[in-house]
């Protein structure tokens, strides 16, 4: 798999992509512009100064609690729920079988790691706060930690 050229200094001596989703990402905090899947983290790549340089944030595999994946028909959704009870990485509107490939990976590497949770989802049960990550009932229309209103 080809590595985008900035990220050549970042990857570590045994680290590897796996996944390159090379598509624009809504965070709650930051503006991401692709994500790559290796074999040690996840790391989301966001642009500034007009695309002249380029910012990382990575999540380690020992610092994700749990990875889900909402099937859709033609395009998916990923959601890692941080151990730090930050909000959650969620990425969405994924070509399906980017998405599969990509929940594999993450779920083997959370496994390695020593994280015990693992779900896959084609309907979703909980629904996440997009603001502060807490999971929620279903039926619930407002979030039971900040209150925002839940979709």
């Amino acid at each position: 798999m080809a590595v985008p050229q900035d990220l050549v200094g970042v990857l570590g001596p045994n680290e590897h992509v796996e996944v390159y989703l090379k598509q624009k990402f809504y965070h709650v905090k930051i503006d991401i512009d692709s994500v790559v899947i290796t074999n040690e983290r996840i790391i989301l790549r966001h642009p500034h100064a007009l695309g002249l340089k380029r910012d990382y944030t990575d999540y380690n595999y020992r610092d994700i609690e749990n990875v889900t994946l909402d099937t859709g028909i033609l395009r998916s959704t990923l959601r890692c729920t941080l151990k730090f009870k930050g909000p959650p990485i969620i990425l969405n509107d994924i070509p399906k079988a980017d998405a599969d490939k990509a929940y594999g990976i993450i779920r083997d590497n959370i496994t390695k790691a020593g994280t015990i949770t693992l779900t896959e989802e084609t309907t979703p049960q909980m629904i996440f706060c997009k603001y502060c990550g807490t999971k929620n009932k279903p039926e619930d229309t407002n979030c039971a930690n900040c209150g925002a209103t839940l979709n």
